[in-house]
């Protein structure tokens, strides 16, 4: 099994069980055994931190494709994602979950999971102020931050229940607080 489908495999598992996933769980049914992993991945924690980094490269490149997709308006472009999450959801997967999670598995922020984390999380915000801003959206920071919000506790929730309607709810959220900030930025609520 080449690296890539490995990580694809070990991403796979963590969804399914979570970070709190044994090495014997991340690698069931991948053909491959722990002395096989060992001299690229030493310990368990350096496994995952890979999967995630893969994971974080995957999400990555989807919000550079959506960011030059002219055939989509700003607008749907900054709630692509939830689209993106309702898709995955139907194939029992949670992009992004992850993330969140291993804040929380990992709190100490001197781990390079929770750095790595962090990282995607900050990303994630970026990819919305970057299209606010787009939008000339006044204090696009701060609306990103709430849009931000929105994202993290619907993957959350995600994590716990997976229930489609979780990301209709949060994506109808957004769309709300993204109309609000529009009607600010153009004077009706002044």
């Amino acid at each position: 099994m080449q690296r890539e489908a490995l990580l694809d495999h070990v991403l796979i598992q963590l969804e399914q069980y979570g970070l709190a996933a044994t090495l014997p769980e991340l690698l069931q049914d991948s053909g491959i055994n722990k002395s096989q992993l060992h001299p690229f991945w030493p310990d368990r924690d350096a496994l995952i931190f890979d999967c995630l980094r893969h994971h974080g490269q995957q999400i990555d490149i989807w919000q550079r494709q959506v960011m030059l997709d002219e055939k989509l308006t700003i607008e749907q472009k900054l709630l692509a994602r939830y689209d993106q999450l309702a898709m995955r959801l139907e194939k029992n997967r949670f992009p992004g979950c992850l993330f969140v999670a291993a804040c929380s598995a990992y709190p100490d922020e001197h781990s390079q999971i929770h750095q790595l984390s962090q990282r995607q999380k900050q990303s994630s915000f970026d990819y919305s102020k970057t299209l606010l801003r787009e939008l000339d959206i006044e204090d696009s920071e701060l609306v990103a931050k709430q849009m931000e919000l929105i994202l993290e506790g619907c993957l959350s929730r995600l994590m716990v229940n997976h229930h489609a309607d979780d990301i209709i709810t949060a994506k109808l959220l957004a769309e709300d607080i993204l109309k609000i900030a529009q009607c600010r930025k153009n004077g009706a609520l002044s």
